[in-house]
């Protein structure tokens, strides 16, 4: 089995030309940029996308987002995965990104997609409910999920939804979390799942579900501060992505900070390699 390189962006909070998010953030300006280094970095398996692409749910802002993303996902190779966020609006979504009819039924449903990438299996869930900002997954949802992950796949399942399905130290990440989490545990456990990607709360974060590793990726739009001062909710301007690599059957995630900063050295890969091998030879002499 060869490794595979995913990529998560998550909470890219597009909007329309011209408009800032908050009047501070260029998040179309953000997105390029990652997408630019993402071009040089090499070829990628899938690029996943999940949840709040847009902030208003516009029309006008998908189609922004679809034509700076899939350009890039096809030079790089990448299975593109659009996930649902609550700023997402679920027709304008189905139309914009999913290529659904206008009119159809299929629009106003939640969009529970799966992907096979290498032997990977990706099952995308929409976790939204129209006009709440928490997270929720119906029966019929969770039923879906079940009868799916009857059948392994040859190198387990990576789950995406936008909101957590953990519990917070902060109040509003509480508030904000996917609601029941104990019912998706109930059927994720004992399952193929190896690993529970999320986003929505603008902060990186690790958890367990079930016994399943949970991350929250690093929104692409800016960050919430994770040690305001007491009393105090603050957003700061800052943002990055997820790298997930999956090595054999392990996965291995890295966020990677995005923010322009100067650099303390850029090398040759190669002589940078030879050079700590050398160290460890001395070293172990």
């Amino acid at each position: 089995m060869r490794d595979l390189r995913i990529v998560q962006l998550t909470d890219t909070h597009i909007r329309p030309a011209g408009e800032l998010l908050y009047d501070a953030v260029d998040t179309y300006a953000n997105l390029t940029l990652v997408l630019d280094r993402l071009r040089a970095s090499g070829p990628i398996d899938a690029l996943i996308l999940s949840g709040d692409l847009t902030d208003n749910g516009s029309p006008e802002g998908y189609r922004r987002l679809r034509a700076a993303v899939e350009p890039a996902a096809a030079e790089l190779g990448a299975q593109v995965v659009y996930v649902m966020g609550n700023h997402d609006e679920r027709s304008a979504f189905g139309i914009e990104l999913l290529d659904h009819t206008s009119g159809a039924v299929s629009i106003k449903k939640p969009h529970d997609q799966v992907f096979e990438v290498a032997g990977l299996r990706i099952i995308a869930m929409d976790s939204t409910t129209p006009g709440r900002h928490g997270g929720k997954l119906e029966a019929g949802q969770l039923v879906w999920l079940g009868r799916k992950l009857r059948r392994p796949a040859p190198r387990g399942t990576l789950l995406v939804l936008h909101h957590p399905p953990l519990s917070s130290g902060m109040a509003a990440s509480e508030l904000l979390n996917l609601d029941q989490a104990v019912r998706l545990a109930a059927v994720v456990a004992n399952t193929d799942v190896r690993m529970i990607l999320c986003g929505h709360n603008h902060m990186t974060a690790a958890g367990s579900l079930a016994g399943i590793p949970v991350w929250v990726g690093p929104a692409v739009a800016y960050r919430f501060d994770a040690m305001p001062p007491t009393g105090r909710m603050r957003a700061v301007q800052g943002f990055g992505y997820s790298r997930i690599d999956v090595l054999g059957m392990d996965f291995v995630v890295t966020a990677v900070e995005a923010t322009p900063a100067g650099d303390v050295y850029e090398r040759d890969e190669g002589e940078m390699l030879d050079h700590l091998r050398a160290i460890d030879r001395v070293e172990a002499q």
